[in-house]
């Protein structure tokens, strides 16, 4: 018989722990984590008596009503509970263990129990990437873009992963858009140049998909930045959240991270020697030259698109909370070097 998902924290219990990972768990107590940081999911570490590891990290949906309604529309807890059945052991780059996962495909409500990597170290979005650790993330993600490179038509028609031309993203995304929009406009102070971007957004954002998922194409992470990647003691990187994992252009991963984890200077400074090396890491391994050469046109308009993430996660974040509304802050302001460097207003 399957276990219950729980609805609340307060129903991740011993006993249930205990029925979940197949250990006798004697007592348990949890601690949220993560806040300001993760924007679609619940996520706790759960202390552990008894057998098992000494602690685990539990993630349930989100509690602000706002993230989980987009998070349900866009399948983001499903996805994220079969990359961990289907395609983690799959994955070049080390990602927690899981211990269970289970989802409601009629309702996304979901439970996800993995590893707790808290003992390596991170790196604070809204302080930027040093070089030598975006060199490592670029290498990586070189890797685990050419282990699904030409080689995701099979998980979007499963539905383990969602294509960026699928019809969920024109109809969700432009509604959550406009109630993002109304309150940056409402309560944050932005750029000229992304309120010059943003009014069009919405009606060029279909057509910026298709052309991102065209062409060659492999498994995107979906949300490739800072606060999602943990470096290990050798500069390895683990990699964490696989709920927007979906095919497209791998230079929409690349786009993410650079505009977005990197401070304006940095980026400015590094894009296109990280680009590059992008380059060189996908032909390394494997990837023919001829399939790189369009990259440059992707990535473009990758950061184009990029003003989705901070406009659409700021409806279920609380500006009042000083390091939500500093990552919001940053998002906005590492948008808008993009706009003006990479020339981003031609591509509207």
């Amino acid at each position: 018989m399957s276990l219950p998902i729980p609805s609340t924290i307060a129903e991740v219990t011993a006993e249930w722990l205990s029925q979940a990972m197949s250990v006798d768990i004697g007592d348990v107590s949890m601690a949220q984590i993560g806040e300001g940081i993760g924007v679609s999911s619940a996520v706790y570490r759960a202390t552990l008596s008894g057998g098992g590891p000494d602690s685990v990290v539990v993630k349930l949906p989100e509690l602000a009503e706002e993230a989980v309604f987009t998070s349900t529309m866009l399948r983001m807890y499903i996805r994220e509970v079969r990359f961990f059945k289907e395609l983690a052991t799959r994955s070049p780059i080390r990602v927690p263990a899981s211990y269970y996962g289970d989802v409601d495909e009629e309702t996304s409500h979901f439970v996800q129990i993995m590893e707790d990597m808290g003992d390596l170290r991170i790196v604070d979005q809204n302080e930027g990437m040093d070089l030598a650790d975006a060199r490592q993330a670029v290498d990586e993600l070189a890797r685990w873009h050419a282990t699904w490179w030409n080689d995701c038509d099979d998980l979007v028609k499963s539905g383990s992963i969602v294509a960026l031309t699928d019809p969920i993203y024109p109809a969700v995304l432009p509604v959550v858009f406009a109630e993002g929009w109304e309150k940056l406009n409402a309560e944050m102070k932005l750029a000229p140049s992304i309120l010059q971007v943003g009014a069009g957004w919405s009606a060029r954002m279909p057509s910026l998909l298709h052309s991102i998922n065209g062409g060659h194409n492999t498994m995107c992470h979906g949300d490739y930045r800072a606060d999602n990647l943990l470096f290990d003691t050798d500069g390895s990187v683990v990699l964490l959240d696989f709920q927007l994992t979906g095919q497209g252009s791998g230079a929409y991963d690349l786009a993410y991270m650079i505009t977005q984890s990197l401070t304006p200077d940095m980026a400015g400074e590094q894009e296109s020697h990280l680009f590059e090396r992008y380059k060189v890491g996908l032909i390394a391994n494997g990837v023919s030259e001829a399939e790189t050469e369009d990259l440059w046109d992707r990535y473009r308009e990758a950061a184009l698109f990029c003003l989705a993430y901070p406009v659409i996660a700021s409806r279920g974040m609380d500006l009042n909370d000083e390091r939500q509304y500093q990552l919001i802050d940053n998002m906005n302001t590492r948008f808008a070097r993009a706009v003006d460097q990479l020339d981003l207003f031609d591509l509207m």
